[in-house]
């Protein structure tokens, strides 16, 4: 014998109870409607404009504290340049560049502002021109740079003593600029056989090119080494035969 229990009957939130069909077991339910209806117009919010100068260039009304003057909008056309805050300028490393170029006559004046955004772009280059040759000497060539700067920084403050004024900014600049002409050595020596005597010639001449520069950098830009230029320039030939070896070899 079965038991019947009763089950109450189901009240929706919009009030409507089910609808039985007649003789049929399938409910009919009405669809709640939404207590919040979407809202169709956009009238009510407000446009908010983000164009660059939109922005009145001072007011001076009530601001959001106390009352101060409110902070016009940035203007981007009085920042400078990206180069300049970063302390490269192009027209300033074409002429150092170029002073290198002769080797009887340098320009020393424009070499008197240190910079060492010029030298990391002939230690690329260096790099690169020697990767194209099949060799990987990026760490090599730096570390190199930085103790044959070392290296000339010290042997010049002994030799001038306390007339000496150079500091180390500046022995890196010059060591850098001066690496120009192995630069083009590099450069050169990917179109010339290997092993034989006119490698050695051509190397011979850039490194006496590099050595006669930095030298004549180095008395003209720190006051006290005219008189140990003989033992100046025998220092800077090493350092530039060294980075001739590594072109060579």
């Amino acid at each position: 014998m079965t038991k019947e229990f009763n089950v109450p009957p189901v009240i929706f939130p919009s009030g409507g109870n089910p609808i039985v069909t007649g003789g049929a077991n399938m409910q009919q339910r009405r669809v709640p409607t939404a207590p919040f209806p979407p809202r169709t117009s956009n009238a009510g919010i407000p446009f908010m404009s983000f164009e660059i100068g939109s922005a009145p260039t001072a007011s001076y009304g009530s601001g959001a504290i106390g009352g101060g003057p409110v902070p016009s909008a940035a203007n981007f056309d009085e920042e400078p340049p990206l180069l300049d805050e970063l302390g490269i300028h192009p027209d300033q490393i074409l002429r150092k560049t170029k002073s290198i170029l002769n080797p009887f006559r340098v320009n020393s004046d424009v070499h008197m502002d240190s910079d060492l955004s010029g030298p990391m772009f002939l230690y690329i280059s260096l790099c690169l021109f020697q990767l194209l040759a099949g060799k990987i000497q990026f760490g090599v060539i730096l570390g190199w740079i930085v103790v044959s700067s070392i290296f000339l920084y010290v042997v010049f403050n002994m030799l001038a003593g306390r007339n000496g004024n150079l500091d180390l900014h500046s022995c890196t600049s010059v060591v850098g600029y001066c690496l120009l002409p192995v630069v083009m050595l590099s450069a050169i020596s990917l179109f010339l056989p290997q092993g034989g005597g006119i490698r050695f010639v051509i190397s011979g001449v850039f490194v006496i090119w590099a050595t006669r520069a930095c030298t004549n950098l180095m008395v003209a830009v720190a006051r006290g080494g005219e008189e140990h230029r003989g033992l100046i320039a025998y220092a800077c030939f090493l350092i530039y035969t060294l980075f001739s070896l590594l072109v060579i070899f």
